[in-house]
């Protein structure tokens, strides 16, 4: 006679029930499907809220600082000389190094050429040292990595190579865009429906520049204008999505980083959506260290973000009104389009070992990069002072 023990789990049976069925084990339920949240749940009113905010933001500083820019104009002028476009360039240069951020510099030129502070020449010269010190910013953070203990040479590569690509574009685009602006190749091009915009805007915000007019100078307007603009963008950066990539993504970005075409098209469509070339090189930083992306992929991606950074300029020049800021906003897009794709075109894998070789260059030892740094310095306030 078997024990119990020797039955097998099927054939054991209940001894609490009267019945001599055996007791076979029932499955378990599958888990009920989580029905995926509606869309309407996912919304982030908080981030649309800061989106308003920040554009609301960004078209009330350019109004307070075009009814300031006037009283600085013998500012502009006499004390800092900015009366040619060296000068023009070391001052939007130094101005973004000390503003951390080139999107207020670029804004002030055009309120600038509005008031009759500055020419058209002047204007384009200074936007294009707003771009050259905004790339320090990416530099900078390579600093902070340095400080917390990681390499150097992998910390600060990113920011090096931004700032070499940027500055070797800018310089070729310097010199086609001054050929279109005397030629003014792009003068016939202006957007439609300007004066009803401006007499929209009028509307809404005549009341609040009125308002800061009874409390602040006119030179003050200007300031808190300045002050505005930069708060407008904080808050435009807090309000983009956050974005993670996951390990599992990398098999496919690799796939794609070996394709300069596809990399500068990516450098500007994550730029024109931020806008703000900051965001869009500094997350550079972050990805080289560990491993995502390499030196020599992303320079095309550099030139893409160097194209389209101009979006924030370009809609000042719209609200602004004004026909020779918004075709010189027009001729620094072109400009830098032209020579970037001719780079990527003809020349590009000598100049990807150029720019590669000043980089290995400059971490190559702390004496380099001392060279490199008061250089920074030493080449705008030269500009400025010529």
């Amino acid at each position: 006679m078997m024990s119990q023990t020797d039955l097998s789990p099927q054939e054991i049976i209940d001894p609490e029930s009267d019945s001599a069925e055996l007791a076979i084990p029932l499955a378990p339920e599958p888990a009920p499907a989580q029905a995926k949240p509606a869309w309407w749940t996912r919304v982030r009113l908080d981030k649309i809220a800061l989106f308003v905010a920040s554009i609301f933001l960004f078209v009330l500083a350019i109004m307070l600082m075009k009814e300031g820019a006037g009283d600085l104009t013998p500012l502009v002028i006499n004390h800092l000389a900015v009366d040619n476009a060296l000068n023009s360039l070391g001052f939007g240069w130094l101005a973004a190094y000390l503003l951390m951020s080139g999107s207020p510099v670029a804004a002030a030129a055009l309120t600038f050429l509005e008031a009759g502070a500055i020419n058209r020449l002047a204007a384009f010269m200074m936007i294009n040292g707003s771009r050259l010190g905004a790339s320090f910013i990416v530099l900078f953070i390579g600093f902070i990595y340095v400080l917390r203990g990681r390499d150097r040479a992998n910390s600060l590569s990113m920011g090096l190579l931004s700032f070499a690509v940027t500055g070797t574009i800018h310089l070729f685009g310097i010199g086609l865009g001054l050929l279109m602006l005397e030629g003014q190749w792009l003068d016939w091009f202006q957007p439609q429906g300007g004066v009803l915009l401006a007499s929209l805007l009028g509307l809404v915000f005549d009341p609040f520049v009125r308002l800061a007019q009874e409390w602040l100078p006119r030179w003050g307007l200007f300031v808190a204008g300045l002050g505005i603009i930069m708060v407008s963008f904080n808050f435009f950066d807090r309000c983009l999505p956050e974005m993670a990539l996951k390990e599992s993504q990398v098999g496919h970005v690799s796939r794609l980083v070996y394709r300069p075409w596809v990399m500068f098209l990516l450098g500007a469509a994550v730029t024109l959506i931020s806008m703000s070339v900051s965001i869009s090189l500094s997350i550079l930083v972050p990805l080289s260290h560990r491993g995502f992306v390499r030196r020599e992929n992303v320079i095309p991606y550099i030139m893409g973000a160097n194209v389209t950074t101009f979006i924030d300029t370009l809609l000042a020049a719209m609200l602004l009104d004004n026909p020779a800021a918004f075709t010189i906003v027009l001729v620094e897009i072109v400009s830098i389009t032209v020579v970037a794709g001719l780079i990527l075109s003809t020349i590009y894998q000598p100049y990807q070992r150029a720019m590669l070789s000043f980089v290995g260059w400059v971490t190559a030892n702390h004496w380099h990069l001392t060279i490199f740094m008061i250089g920074l310095l030493l080449v705008p306030l030269g500009l400025l002072l010529l």
